[in-house]
């Protein structure tokens, strides 16, 4: 080896020693990081914050009720796994509040928000309820958790992390308004937060659907994945080892409908996406790329939990999953328990009292089992639980209306507006509450108020049609009726599932109801009255946009003029005062039979179908092409037309294929 070879290969040995100490000297920094990060999660609380009943699934209380949930059981378990691990992080998805009596010291209080913090959430976002409130409601939620950390100096805040709101664009004074209230609680896009050397960047997003979901939000919000594609380039440049986002969208089997998964796809160096709004279970986390995307359920019944540790590729591999039952099993932290103590003494002397209520005052007692709230709605048919509550709007409308009671031909309650179902044994007034949570009526009171509209016999057919074609795609549109039955084949053309139609009368307050004896037919043109919550009514036009159109109902009032703000016609009784959906549902459960023990019985009837939705389940060519509507006879048309096309195309294609055979023979024979 010449002289110069020996200098080369110096040199090369010299610049490889060197990357080697270097690289030393990387992974020696990365293992002073912890290697084991513990994400916890929650999301769709829905102001459960204290236990709830749930029906037992284990061996020894299976059917029986039983308590889940509640913060002084997140409290507990939190505490613990920060012990465990101290690259501990907790963060919230959203749709933390409306849900329980809670809600209804949302604005004063912030409850929800408020003792967030103090089970040691990290980082939450919005989701579409938290507009419930509207503007000045949300407003004045932040402002009160800002006051509530200024009187308590042990009190910290969950960071509130929201990226895609271009208020540039929501320019209104609403909006300002809750700008304003963003800024002064210290709101951001996105933040860093920095534990045992392991730097995690979090935004949060709300999603398409559930700004459908948010009706009184007022807010046009930015698409959450060129949102997340301008955030993540901003988290490199911060350094952060993890990029976490807190979705408010959720999943779905439907792949074009399931936007975190979408997102997931668009923006691969997301390492996690923590998925509301679908209150979307994953006993398993959906493993797109090198991003995990996970879902706890609702209601705090589980505290979801990842553990990531470093890959090979720079990037996070999953090293556990759970889902923590917060069950029984469980002990409640007693600081968190002597807080939501007070809060409930508030909610009695601020809120219930008008009402003549308290929250642990005995309304009934059940005996029947109704679906589960997880369970509710999955399935296109009747259900009683929905029919007990349309039947408590035309009890509750009778009462409130007396002498000047103009007959309800049809009461409507969507799946997307139950919030929880009855278990066996007691029901109380926080219990009926539960079930009918949701909102806030423009007396500024907690609650939706029921609304009264009319429609044309045509237009109940439509409803029907809704119902059959529509709630299988958005299933919180599902329809459950008092008044009215309809027979649907789910095999029929979409958009041409009903096949029959007819009015049952009132049948309210009847101990047993033979609905399918006593239809009468649907007039056309025939006004008739409908009750329905406010929300629900509000949610009329998102229909219309999942049918392009196709389905349109036209809200009018008694005179047959059109309705432009529903809340001219919300119901109120002899005092003025607004109808609330929950309201109704108490009293109901207040008017039924009592028993011995003189406490009101839920009636045997609501333990069966009664035949207000009937499913004709034929296959048969009759069956699913015979009386079809103009929307059928349209495709029909489409499918001939194509049909015609294909025949004449196949015709050419064969004549040609023979003349050139012809004309082969022809050549072969010279």
């Amino acid at each position: 080896m010449n002289f110069r070879k020996r200098v080369r290969s110096a040199v090369l040995l010299v610049i490889l020693l060197c990357s080697l100490s270097v690289g030393s000297v990387v992974a020696g920094e990365r293992n002073e990081k912890q290697d084991t990060v513990t994400l916890l999660f929650t999301h769709d609380i829905h102001s459960r914050l204290d236990e709830y009943k749930v029906q037992g699934t284990g061996e020894q209380e299976e059917g029986e009720t039983v308590f889940a949930g509640g913060f002084a059981r997140l409290k507990t378990r939190i505490d613990e796994r920060r012990a465990a691990n101290p690259a501990t992080f907790v963060f919230d998805g959203g749709d933390f509040s409306m849900g329980t009596l809670y809600q209804t010291i949302y604005e004063t209080q912030a409850a929800e928000l408020t003792m967030l913090g103090r089970i040691g959430v990290d980082a939450t976002t919005f989701g579409n309820h938290e507009f419930d409130y509207r503007a000045e409601g949300v407003s004045n939620m932040f402002r009160s958790a800002v006051r509530n950390a200024g009187e308590d100096e042990t009190l910290t805040l969950p960071q509130f992390l929201t990226a895609n709101i271009d208020w540039e664009k929501n320019d209104s004074k609403d909006n300002r308004m809750i700008q304003q209230a963003l800024e002064d609680y210290g709101s951001k896009e996105y933040t860093v937060i920095e534990r045992e050397g392991i730097r995690v960047g979090v935004y949060g997003v709300l999603g398409e659907d559930a700004e459908i979901c948010a009706p009184e939000s007022g807010i046009d919000f930015d698409d959450i994945v060129e949102t997340s594609k301008r955030v993540v380039e901003e988290l490199k440049k911060e350094d952060v080892d993890m990029i976490v986002c807190l979705s408010h969208s959720g999943t779905s089997e439907e792949e074009d409908a399931s936007e975190d998964e979408i997102l997931a796809e668009e923006v691969p160096e997301i390492d996690v996406i923590i998925s509301g709004h679908t209150h979307t279970t994953l006993e398993e986390p959906i493993i797109s790329g090198d991003t995990v995307i996970a879902s706890a359920g609702s209601y705090g019944r589980n505290l979801g939990e990842l553990e990531l540790v470093p890959a090979e590729n720079g990037r996070w591999k999953l090293a556990e999953y759970r889902l923590n039952s917060m069950d029984e099993s469980v002990e409640q932290d007693k600081e968190i328990e002597n807080y939501l103590s007070e809060y409930r003494s508030v909610i009695d002397d601020e809120y219930l009292s008008r009402f003549g209520y308290r929250m642990e005052q005995l309304l009934a007692e059940n005996t029947i089992p109704f679906t589960q709230i997880d369970d509710f709605g999955d399935e296109l048919r009747e259900d009683t639980l929905g029919s007990l509550i349309a039947d408590s709007y035309v009890y509750a409308v009778k009462k409130a209306e007396g002498a000047d009671y103009v007959p309800v031909d049809l009461a409507v309650v969507a799946s997307g507006v139950v919030r929880d179902s009855f278990q066996k044994g007691e029901i109380t007034v926080s219990d009926a509450f539960n079930v009918s949570a949701l909102g806030i009526g423009p007396d500024r009171i907690t609650g939706y108020p029921l609304v009264s509209v009319y429609l044309t016999g045509k237009e109940l057919k439509t409803v029907a049609e809704i119902d059959a074609s529509i709630s299988p795609i958005m299933t919180y549109a599902q329809i459950y009726p008092s008044g009215m039955s309809w027979t649907f084949n789910p095999n029929r053309l979409i958009l041409n599932r009903v096949t029959g139609t007819g009015m049952t009368g009132d049948t309210v307050g009847e101990e047993e109801a033979f609905i399918q004896d006593n239809l009468t037919e649907i007039e056309d043109d025939k006004l008739y009255r409908v009750v329905s919550g406010l929300y629900s009514a509000q949610m009329l036009g998102a229909v219309e946009d999942k049918s392009k159109g196709i389905l349109k109902l036209t809200p009018k009032n008694a005179e047959g003029e059109v309705i432009t703000d529903f809340e001219d016609y919300i119901i109120r009784d002899g005092e003025g005062y607004e109808l609330k959906e929950w309201y109704a549902l108490a009293g109901y459960l207040e008017s039924f039979t009592k028993n011995e023990k003189g406490i009101s019985q839920i009636p045997v009837r609501y333990s069966e179908e009664e035949g207000r939705k009937v499913i004709h389940d034929s296959a048969g060519l009759a069956e699913v092409l015979g009386n079809p509507n103009r929307f059928a006879l349209a495709v029909y048309g489409i499918a001939l037309s194509l049909a015609g096309l294909l025949a004449a195309a196949a015709l050419y294609a064969a004549r040609k294929r023979k003349r050139r055979k012809s004309e082969k023979k022809r050549e072969d024979k010279k």
